[in-house]
């Protein structure tokens, strides 16, 4: 629980392949279907989509194993957009019309995301999104009066409150520096990462950007460095993050450095190595460590998956679903318009990130917050909470957003 700031820790797929799923359970004639969509074998993202799937399939079979719901069994039904958002329309059309799942679960990519959400919002069929975190996903449909759009995700804003509030205490110069890439992902992190250092009465002693597929970034940390900068926060994606990392190296400069969950992703690993990947902290709702029920679940999913590293997305998808099924049976229905009122009006439930208290309600459609979220790092090989003297000092009063 949150002795201060963020929970405190108590305590992912190389790229492969993957063929589209055609189905993920065998398909029974009373089956409620629940649609799952997004990458899962083309791009870094992919390793985000595998974790959730195998994490959505295991509340189903766990849910099964109780009795399911309303006595038929949950079966999870997945298409792979191999991350363009023409193959996640595709998808998401054929769960919606062909398969009749009756709720959805995806995307990776927020992108994607946002380019079929429409879907299902027309047709009144619930939505819980477990991975990506633009901030518009849960917003688009909120004047709509009957929004079908959930979360069970870190979303940006919140990551980055709680990066900043870190770098504040972090910093012993009061120079703290923001490196993004060019996309629009880095340069909304930029935005936000601005916007949420003034409200702590700073200003950046640099922000400097590179682009996505750039590999040597030496000139902009020698202006970083330059300025004098200790602690700097860098918004890109793992594998260009990574070769940040190479070039703090090459200039032989390595100030506190935070960065995104998306760092999460092995190309940060396989590209920095382990010893540049552990300099870099980032955000998580939950990892193999931070509780004794992650840690169980993690190991059931080993088990069954030994490559798998998000573990972060599996966790985030189990818990979709388990609050999915929940809304079903307080709903006594699977209708959409029934299930969702069913969600924003939910018990308490106990999941594998947290217990969710009344998560969702008529204008809050997200499950997690940044009281929800710890810093980890890259251990052996691992995804592991961080833990320090700062993060012990941080009250809920430093998360400025």
């Amino acid at each position: 629980m949150l002795s201060t700031f963020v929970r405190r820790c108590r305590g992912l797929v190389p790229a492969f392949a993957a063929a589209t799923f055609a189905a993920a359970t065998p398909g029974l004639a009373q089956d409620i279907k629940i649609g799952y969509i997004s990458d899962m074998s083309a791009s870094g993202a992919a390793e985000f989509g595998l974790g959730a799937l195998w994490g959505a399939q295991q509340a189903a079979q766990d849910i099964n194993a109780a009795g399911g719901v309303l006595g038929r069994p949950l079966a999870i039904v997945a298409r792979d957009d191999m991350a363009q958002p023409p193959k996640a329309i595709q998808g998401v059309t054929e769960l919606l019309d062909s398969e009749k799942v009756v709720a959805l679960i995806g995307s990776a990519n927020s992108g994607n995301v946002l380019a079929w959400l429409h879907l299902p919002q027309q047709k009144k069929i619930p939505v819980i999104s477990p991975i990506a975190t633009a901030t518009d996903i849960t917003k688009r449909f909120e004047s709509s009066g009957e929004n079908y759009i959930f979360r069970v995700s870190m979303v940006d804003r919140d990551q980055i409150a709680l990066l900043v509030a870190y770098a504040v205490k972090a910093t012993k110069n009061k120079k703290i520096a923001f490196l993004a890439d060019s996309t629009g992902y880095g340069q909304q992190g930029m935005k936000d990462l601005l916007a949420v250092l003034k409200l702590h009465a700073l200003d950046p002693v640099a922000q400097e950007k590179f682009g996505g597929k750039d590999t040597d970034m030496t000139s902009q940390l020698s202006k970083i460095k330059a300025a004098g900068a200790d602690t700097l926060i860098i918004y890109g994606l793992a594998d260009a993050n990574a070769y940040v990392l190479r070039s703090m190296e090459k200039v032989n400069y390595f100030p506190v450095t935070l960065g995104a969950w998306g760092n999460i992703n092995t190309p940060l690993l396989q590209l920095a190595g382990p010893a540049l990947a552990a300099k870099l902290i980032f955000t998580a709702s939950s990892t193999a460590t931070s509780t004794p029920k992650a840690a169980a679940l993690n190991a059931r999913l080993l088990d069954k998956h030994p490559k798998m590293t998000a573990f972060v997305t599996a966790a985030q998808a189990y818990d979709a679903v388990l609050l999915l099924a929940t809304a079903m049976k307080a709903a006594g229905s699977t209708q959409g318009p029934q299930v969702q009122q069913a969600l924003e009006n939910l018990p308490q439930v106990e999941g594998i990130v947290k217990t969710y208290d009344k998560p969702f309600g008529k204008t809050n459609h997200e499950a997690l917050s940044v009281a929800d979220f710890h810093l980890a790092q890259w251990q052996a090989g691992r995804v592991v909470c961080y833990d320090d003297a700062i993060t012990r000092t941080i009250t809920p009063e430093n998360l400025k957003q």
